[in-house]
């Protein structure tokens, strides 16, 4: 006779919310919402469901780095991002759609370009059994071409990039609309900052509110390290 306890999701999204995700200081109620709402559990590999609530990065695919953000990570870049419901959005790095899905409860679309096949058919997947109908994924290297492929849609009013990034290409920059908002994980290991970039005037706005490490997102230019 089997003894196995089921996993109590609600008790752990509850934890999630109260001891991970507020304690970073998330408090806008429109997020927190969203994260008992969109059950992250559904995005996760099979073999990681149980800790899809953890305060932990749960690995996706084969690659390196291929990972979901800490839930906590995810919240407080939402709260940055502030959408509102006309809005667009464009997301580098889908992974496996969870973000896209939460993005998408709170504007009028997202297109998110993941450049890995096998994880894009599966976000496609996890977006449709969660009844989500406002996101289109890309299956592309999201910097190829200048970002080429992530041209049909723009001007963007906002550009998330779910990974990390040495630095914010002015081509990316580009596809924003004059009055749009970008956020980037920026920096390296292991002084990473939260980067809000937003273009004024003559040039940008720039915000680095919290330190923060992710891993890399592929095939992004990597400036010179060197400087004469």
């Amino acid at each position: 006779m089997s003894t196995e306890i089921a996993f109590d999701f609600d008790k752990a999204r509850f934890n999630m919310i109260e001891q991970q995700v507020r304690p970073w200081n998330v408090m806008d109620p429109k997020v927190l919402a969203l994260l008992g709402e969109v059950k992250r559990e559904d995005f996760v590999p099979a073999t990681y469901k149980d800790v899809a609530l953890a305060d932990l990065e749960v690995p996706l695919g084969k690659g390196e780095g291929q990972c979901m953000l800490a839930p906590k990570v995810e919240a407080r870049t939402l709260q940055e991002l502030a959408l509102q419901p006309g809005e667009s959005v464009l997301e580098i790095g889908t992974g496996s759609g969870y973000m896209a899905a939460m993005m998408a409860r709170l504007c009028a679309r997202v297109v998110s370009v993941e450049i890995d096949p096998a994880l894009a058919q599966q976000a496609r997947a996890n977006l449709q059994a969660a009844g989500v109908n406002n996101v289109e994924v890309r299956t592309a290297d999201a910097a190829a071409g200048h970002f080429a492929a992530c041209n049909a849609g723009s001007p963007f009013d906002v550009i998330v990039l779910s990974g990390s990034v040495t630095e914010v290409p002015e081509d990316l920059l580009a596809l924003l609309k004059p009055l749009g908002r970008l956020f980037a994980i920026t920096g390296r290991a292991p002084a990473m900052r939260a980067t809000l970039i937003r273009p004024v005037a003559g040039g940008q706005q720039v915000d680095q509110p919290w330190d923060v490490s992710a891993p890399r997102l592929q095939n992004f230019p990597e400036p010179s390290q060197f400087k004469f």
